[in-house]
């Protein structure tokens, strides 16, 4: 049995004009100049730069919005601008260049990836067709820092079946020599002992040298845990040979790979959205001119529209051409007024954080950071959470310290021993020093640390110890042990 009913329900859903906002919000300083070019480009109504007459600006600009309007300055044939006769575009290109005409384009670096680089060398052995197959199917095999991942097994498979090429185990490790003698040194590697080793063996062979190729090849474990105790009394040495020895592994590239894709990674540069300075003792913020840009409303499309207003007999095709512009002057005006709430949403905010980390901006101590999560400041500001998130995410500050990431001011509270709220990031900065202070032939474990922190009134756990020393990328005490 079918029935029908009426229900009322009240659902809050965000226009697409506020999610617009949102999304200009979210911008930083280079991908909104980006996008304000892309709109200036796709709407002919909108216009960068100044304004002759400022009339113009302080008029009211909803005169458009209904068809009659009393005030009509210009008369204008909209045909004019209808019309199909126009001048073709090769017309106005001129081609008769001469040879004193500066060349202002800028040349773009071609490159080659990484692994073309070590087909371009292989290139030069000489070996036969099947070892050439072989090759370049092991050179497609590394990666970014220079590894062979997969075992000799792995690899023989799949060129039966991808290749169709048969071979044998010994035949891909005969290959992979040739692609271990390639540029840079340590190339095709299948563990980080192997890396180090075709480095070493290939510069000239002294004395240190020779004890290092040693220890890699019989102790590379008791290398690696830093068990020096054990390197000395199973290879007989004194401290003074093992440290030139251990200074020779430290010389190596553990990612040879590295050195040579880095160089095709595009350089970011990062462009503050905001400038801060002290003047006096007093914080002084500004937002970068480049995030206010001078935009007006197109004249000549206003005009075209005024125009129109004046004329009685309306063709279907001016009919069209009115909505258009219509259409474009709305949108265009929108977008003023969108990039207006953007310049006052991120100084609002941006000041609401100045002033609650005014202490530590004013020292640039960050132990004078004070805890700080979103929804401070988006109560401060009597906004939403997200639109401070959007605000810190991306933005970066110039302050007298350094260019800073908004979103490393926030940080989770903690309490010391006399019940105050403290930052995180005041722990963090604590714990650092403590460890580039240690004795690093005894290291600071995170038991010893835990009860260093509690001397000074900061109450952490070890396990707690441990997880802020892997976000500051700390290694354990054990691998911070040197031999001096």
């Amino acid at each position: 049995m079918l029935k029908q009913s009426l229900q009322q329900r009240l659902q809050q859903k965000l226009s697409p004009q506020q999610i617009q906002l949102m999304k200009l919000i979210q911008l930083p300083t280079q991908a909104f100049e980006q996008k304000l070019a892309q709109e200036i480009e796709e709407n002919p109504a909108l216009e960068s730069g100044k304004d002759d007459q400022d009339e113009f600006q302080d008029s009211d600009q909803d005169e458009y919005d209904d068809e009659g309007t009393e005030n009509i300055e210009t008369e204008i044939n909209i045909d004019d601008y209808l019309s199909d006769d126009e001048i073709p575009n090769y017309k106005l290109q001129a081609n008769n260049y001469s040879a004193d005409d500066e060349d202002s384009r800028i040349p773009y670096s071609g490159g080659i990836t990484f692994n073309q680089h070590l087909i371009n060398q292989l290139n030069t052995y000489s070996v036969n067709d099947q070892d050439v197959q072989i090759a370049e199917f092991l050179i497609g095999c590394i990666d970014d820092s220079g590894y062979i991942r997969r075992s000799i097994e792995d690899i023989v498979d799949d060129l039966a079946f991808s290749e169709n090429i048969f071979t044998t185990n010994e035949e891909v490790e005969k290959v992979l020599k040739i692609v271990h003698d390639l540029d840079p040194a340590g190339v095709g590697a299948r563990n980080l002992s192997e890396c180090l080793l075709l480095q070493l063996k290939r510069k000239e062979e002294t004395k240190d040298r020779k004890l290092a190729i040693e220890i890699l090849e019989t102790s590379f474990n008791h290398f690696v845990k830093k068990h020096y105790s054990k390197l000395l009394q199973k290879f007989n040495i004194s401290k003074e040979e093992l440290i030139s020895a251990i200074s020779e592994i430290e010389k190596l590239n553990p990612k040879p790979g590295g050195s040579f894709s880095g160089n095709l990674t595009p350089i970011e540069h990062i462009v503050p959205d905001f400038t801060l300075r002290i003047n006096e003792g007093v914080l002084e913020l500004s937002l970068n001119a480049r995030n206010a840009p001078d935009l007006h409303i197109s004249r000549e499309y206003d005009n075209m529209l005024k125009g129109y207003a004046e004329s009685k007999d309306k063709t279907k095709t001016q009919n069209d051409a009115i909505l258009f512009i219509k259409q474009k002057l709305d949108a265009a005006k929108w977008f003023i007024d969108a990039i207006k709430q953007r310049q006052q949403t991120l100084m609002l905010t941006m000041n609401a954080i100045m002033y609650y980390q005014q202490e530590y901006f004013l020292t640039g101590d960050e132990r004078n950071l004070r805890p700080m999560v979103l929804k401070d400041i988006a109560e401060k500001i009597n906004m939403d959470v997200s639109t401070v998130s959007r605000v810190a995410n991306s933005k970066y500050v110039d302050t007298p310290y350094g260019t800073k990431l908004i979103k490393e001011f926030f940080s989770e509270s903690m309490k010391n021993d006399q019940g105050e709220d403290i930052s995180t990031r005041e722990v963090k900065k604590i714990l650092q020093t403590e460890i580039e202070k240690e004795n690093k032939k005894k290291p600071l474990t995170d038991e010893k640390l835990s009860a260093l922190l509690k001397e000074k009134g900061y109450l952490i756990a070890r396990r707690t110890v441990a997880k802020y020393r892997e976000q500051l990328d700390i290694p354990v005490a054990r691998l911070r042990k040197q031999i001096l």
